[in-house]
C-alpha cells in the first residue's frame, strides 16, 4: 500500500529530525583532491545509514545534512548536468528551441 502525502511528509520530517540529532563531532571530513588548505572548499562527511554532512572549509559551524536519498538525487543530478551553469541542449538550453 502506497504512503499518503501526509505519511510521506511525516516520514521525511522524522528522518530529518533524526539526522540532525546525530552527534557528528567525531566524523572525518573529506574534500576534493588537489585543493589547498587555505582555499575555501566544500567538505563532506559520511554519516550512518548512507547520510552525508556538508560544510564550507571556512565555516565549520554551518553544516547541512542530507539523507541517503537526497544525496543520491543530488549526485545523479550533478552527473546528468542538472546544475551546469551553461545551458545545454539536453536541459532545455541552447539548441532546444530549434527542434
Amino acid at each position: 500500500m502506497a504512503e499518503t502525502e501526509a505519511e510521506i511528509k511525516a516520514r521525511k520530517e522524522r528522518e530529518r529530525d533524526e539526522l540532525y540529532a546525530l552527534d557528528i563531532s567525531g566524523v572525518e571530513w573529506h574534500c576534493a583532491p588537489g585543493t589547498e588548505q587555505h582555499e575555501e572548499r566544500v567538505e563532506i562527511a559520511y554519516l550512518p545509514g548512507g547520510a552525508v554532512a556538508m560544510r564550507s572549509s571556512l565555516d565549520h559551524d554551518t553544516v547541512l545534512r542530507y539523507t541517503e536519498a537526497e544525496w543520491r538525487a543530488f549526485v545523479l543530478g550533478a552527473r546528468d548536468g542538472e546544475f551546469d551553469l551553461e545551458p545545454a541542449e539536453h536541459n532545455g538550453g541552447l539548441g532546444a528551441a530549434a527542434e
